[in-house]
């Protein structure tokens, strides 16, 4: 039987394996690999990692802020901020990246309470919701995002074939509501990490089909990304 506690223990060791083998692939990265497209518009392989290493940083010291009874805005200045930090760091070399990774994997680490803790139902800025909220959006970050910031390395470890079922039950659960309101009686059809991929808006290795009461229908367009008003890369 699976219990928060358990749960909570999953997320923790699986983001930051996640992070530990993307760190690993950045170290053997060439000069100027970080200047490649990746999959997301308008983001080059060095916006990605800027991001990983900016967002586990922003979730850490909702953390550390929680533990103080205080609540803090993920980004100091807002959304812009935000966007202002992946810029300025999008350019650096791999062993910056790196660098950056490991400082953000060191400050998670001393930042997250033991899975038992009561401070995970802390409430915190970021969703406005509770610490554990912060841990499962930071394993969905490390774990979608090191898809993305390896994308045409042929690294199949940090490849949709690294999402294990509780992942991908979680980014099931997670992106439903990105199907239409109407979709009762739609099911989606596929191997569970080409499904979770497709919700979470990447292309699938495999087929995804809809059938909606058993009979085959188009893959719905999908909606925004989860309480986010703003487009999520």
């Amino acid at each position: 039987m699976t219990t928060p506690d358990t749960a909570r223990a999953h997320a923790l060791a699986d983001a930051d394996a996640a992070l530990a083998a993307l760190i690993d692939v950045v170290r053997t990265l060439p000069e100027g690999a970080g200047a490649h497209p990746s999959p997301l518009d308008g983001w080059s392989r060095g916006h990605v990692l800027s991001h990983v290493a900016n967002v586990g940083a922003a979730l850490a010291r909702q953390a550390e802020h929680a533990a103080r009874g205080e609540k803090i805005a993920p980004y100091d200045g807002g959304q812009a901020g935000r966007d202002a930090a992946i810029e300025a760091g999008a350019g650096r070399t791999a062993a910056e990246h790196a660098a950056a990774l490991e400082a953000s994997r060191a400050r998670l680490a001393a930042a997250w309470p033991a899975p038992g803790d009561a401070l995970w139902s802390a409430r915190v800025a970021y969703r406005d919701g509770v610490l554990t909220d912060a841990l499962l959006a930071w394993w969905r970050e490390a774990r979608i995002h090191s898809v993305d910031a390896t994308a045409g390395l042929g690294d199949r470890a940090l490849g949709y074939d690294a999402w294990d079922d509780a992942f991908c039950a979680h980014l099931r659960e997670f992106l439903a509501v990105r199907l239409p309101a109407d979709g009762g009686g739609l099911e989606l059809v596929g191997d569970a990490r080409d499904v979770a991929a497709w919700l979470a808006g990447r292309t699938p290795e495999g087929a995804v089909s809809a059938l909606r009461d058993g009979v085959a229908v188009p893959l719905p367009a999908l909606g925004p990304w989860p309480s986010s008003a703003a487009p999520k890369p």
